[in-house]
C-alpha cells in the first residue's frame, strides 16, 4: 500500500487476576511499501528455519546466528545484526516454549513496520544490537488520534516525564517492557534499544498476548492485535512477514 501510515494507538492487555495489567505497544510512522507478489497466508510463512544453537552460551548468542542470517540478509535487504536478533529470539522461545511457535518472520515482520529493522531515520544498528540514536515516537499525549499515556516511569526510560512515549526497534511503551524486556545480548542490561533485547522481548509479549499459540491464524492475529489494534497494522505485518518467509525485499 501506498502512502503515509498514522501513528498508532497503544492498547492495554486484560491479564485474568484481581487486578488488570496494562500493557501497550506503539509505533512510528513509516511509509508502507507497494506489495510484491508475496503469499498472504496466516499465520505467515516460517521462512528458512534458524539453526539450533546453545541460548544458554556466554555472550552474545545470536552471533551464531550468523551463517543462516548472511544469505538472507543480502536476499531481504534486512541488516545482518537484525536478523541475527530476529533468528535468536525465536530460537530461545523454540527452545523454551516450543508450544508458541512464533517465527522469526513475524518478529522481522513487525520490526520491517515499527522501525524499518532499527534504521528509523538514519538509525544505526551496532554488531552488540544497540540502535543509535535512540528511536523514540511521539509522545503519547491524547493527539493526532493517538492514546493519552501520562507518565509512567518518570521518564527514566523513554526520555518524557509527562507523557509515554514508544522506544526502541519494536517500539514498545515503558509499562510493557518493564514487564516483558529481557536481556537477550548477555551484556546484562535490559535495554529497549538494543535489537537483540527488544526481539526476544517481543517474542515474549507474543506469545502471551496469544494465548501460547500463534500456529493458528486466530492466535497469530490476536497476537499482533494486542501488539497494536488496527486490522491494516495486521495485514502490514502478514505482508512484511510473508515476504521475508521468500527472501523477497519489503
Amino acid at each position: 500500500m501506498a502512502g503515509q501510515r498514522s501513528w498508532v494507538r497503544g492498547v492495554a492487555m486484560g491479564v485474568v487476576a484481581a487486578a488488570t495489567v496494562v500493557s501497550l505497544a506503539g509505533c512510528i510512522d513509516i511509509p508502507s511499501l507497494d506489495r510484491p507478489d508475496i503469499p498472504d497466508g496466516l499465520p505467515p510463512g516460517a521462512g528458512i528455519p534458524q539453526p539450533y544453537i546453545d541460548i544458554n552460551a556466554p555472550g552474545r548468542t545470536a552471533e551464531k546466528m550468523r551463517g543462516w542470517a548472511t544469505p538472507i540478509a543480502k536476499s531481504t535487504g534486512i541488516g545482518l545484526v537484525a536478523l541475527e536478533a530476529y533468528g535468536n529470539a525465536a530460537e530461545i522461545q523454540r527452545q523454551q516454549h516450543p508450544e508458541c511457535g512464533i517465527t522469526w518472520t513475524t518478529l522481522a515482520g513487525i520490526a520491517g513496520v515499527e522501525s524499518k529493522h532499527g534504521t528509523y531515520r538514519g538509525t544505526r544498528v551496532a554488531a552488540n544490537g544497540d540502535t543509535s540514536p535512540s528511536i523514540r515516537g511521539v509522545a503519547l499525549d491524547g493527539t493526532r488520534g493517538n492514546m493519552k499515556i501520562h507518565d509512567t516511569d518518570g521518564g527514566r526510560l523513554d526520555g518524557d516525564a509527562t507523557h509515554d512515549r514508544a522506544m526502541g526497534p519494536f517500539q514498545f511503551i515503558p509499562e510493557t517492557w518493564t514487564r516483558f524486556g529481557v536481556d537477550a545480548n548477555g551484556d546484562g542490561k535490559v535495554d529497549p534499544d538494543n535489537i537483540d533485547d527488544a526481539a526476544l522481548s517481543a517474542a515474549r509479549y507474543l506469545c502471551v498476548s496469544s494465548g501460547g499459540d500463534m500456529t493458528t491464524p486466530a492466535g497469530w492475529e490476536k497476537a499482533v492485535k494486542v501488539y497494536n489494534n488496527s486490522m491494516a497494522y495486521v495485514l502490514d505485518v502478514r505482508d512484511h512477514a510473508n515476504a521475508y518467509s521468500v527472501n523477497v525485499r519489503y
